[in-house]
């Protein structure tokens, strides 16, 4: 057997394996499958239908990441689905083009009327998207979805710490990997977040711990 066929029957088999760590209730929707791109993301959703959710995923980098980092990462993508948080089918773009176009025609005509039409057009796209970028925005997003990553986890047999140190790892090896600032603070970001909310867990637990104690000594 080849190399070549040796590693794509690799990849096949780590995008079957993924498949099994949906939730029941995204399987018939959620599909998961290897980036086609140059040089793409690690890992991302895109919403390729009006029913349909496709996880893509740079199988070359992520075949360097440990089993447990991926499943965590992976479970971060179905968090951001189950919480519809991920980028639509962008029509403002488009829609800022045509409003400015129309803008410009219209003050050469002077149609007040098609003109303050096109106006709002513009501040309406221009709104969504400065909505999509507001950097405050996503990285709640991003939060809340490891959050989820690591209630799925558990769902999937993971204990809790180790959940946390899975998903910690991950994103300490992301951060060692990305030469982007921007892509590297959101890393460090979330890993602050996951630390905190490691701790408040540890202590949530070692208080359940006293108390079944207590109860027991009487």
């Amino acid at each position: 057997m080849s190399y070549a066929t040796s590693s794509a029957r690799a990849e096949i088999n780590e995008l079957r394996r993924l498949k099994t760590l949906l939730p029941p209730e995204l399987q018939s929707w959620v599909i998961v499958e290897g980036s086609t791109e140059v040089n793409p993301p690690l890992i991302r959703c895109e919403e390729i239908g009006k029913d349909e959710i496709e996880i893509q995923i740079d199988l070359a980098k992520w075949e360097n990441l440990a089993i447990d980092q991926r499943n965590l990462l992976f479970w971060h993508e179905v968090a951001r689905i189950q919480n519809d948080t991920i980028p639509r089918e962008g029509w403002e773009m488009a829609a800022l083009a045509i409003g400015l176009g129309g803008a410009v025609g219209e003050l050469w005509v002077q149609d007040g009327l098609l003109l303050l039409l096109a106006l709002s057009l513009c501040g309406i796209s221009g709104y969504r998207l400065w909505q999509k970028n507001n950097s405050e925005k996503t990285i709640k997003e991003l939060l809340e979805a490891d959050e989820k990553a690591i209630a799925l986890a558990t769902r999937f047999g993971y204990s809790l710490p180790n959940a946390y140190k899975s998903l910690g790892s991950a994103l300490k090896t992301l951060i060692e990997q990305t030469p982007n600032r921007r892509q590297k603070k959101k890393y460090e970001e979330r890993l602050q977040s996951l630390r905190r909310s490691a701790a408040k867990a540890k202590a949530r637990m070692k208080t359940q711990q006293e108390t079944v104690v207590k109860e027991n000594s009487f």
